[in-house]
């Protein structure tokens, strides 16, 4: 197991079961300590999604600290599952993606959908970060990860990242892809 994975397990573990959020293992790779970058993790249990969070730019000091954080959000917070239990923890699995920075797609022509994944948002991405939107004005935004199954198409991973958030059809969005590290 990879060690990026190793610590999401410890983190998810460690908090379902004490509470408790992990410190980095002192013997922790330097580069992901050195770094930042958005992370997703992924929890899977019996081949089928348990939970899922992340962030698309980083919000924590190292790639390391980003995992432990959204290891535990995806078991605890994801609204879509229950919390993890206990009894649930040696039958999941997970999986730790990297991302690399996001960049504007110009022509939808530059997707592909086991390639890159997009993010769908109604406000540049650099406007949200800067907070460049006054308080009527509430930017709407959908990530979906690159090579998820039954996602084939360009159109189908557009129309999935639209309604995860809220975009309707008839609005008009940017469209960003991204790549990732994928550790299993």
């Amino acid at each position: 197991m990879h060690k990026l994975v190793e610590l999401a397990k410890s983190a998810v573990e460690n908090y379902v079961k004490y509470k408790k959020v992990i410190p980095i293992p002192d013997d922790f790779p330097k580069e992901y300590l050195e770094k930042r970058k958005g992370v997703f993790v992924t929890i899977m249990k019996d081949k089928e999604l348990r939970g899922c969070i992340g962030t698309y730019l980083p919000v924590h000091k190292n790639i390391a600290e980003e995992i432990i954080n959204n290891a535990i959000l995806a078991a605890t917070e994801d609204y879509r599952f229950p919390p993890v239990s206990e009894q649930e923890l040696d039958s999941l699995s997970y999986t730790v993606y990297i991302l690399n920075e996001p960049e504007l797609v110009k022509n939808i022509d530059d997707l592909d959908p086991k390639k890159y994944g997009v993010i769908v948002t109604t406000m540049p991405i650099e406007d949200i970060i800067e907070k460049k939107f006054n308080g009527y004005t509430i930017p709407k935004l959908g990530i979906l990860l690159p090579d998820i199954e039954g996602v084939d198409t360009v159109h189908q991973q557009i129309r999935i990242a639209s309604m995860k958030a809220g975009i309707y059809p008839e609005e008009k969005f940017l469209i960003y892809r991204f790549t990732v590290e994928k550790y299993q």
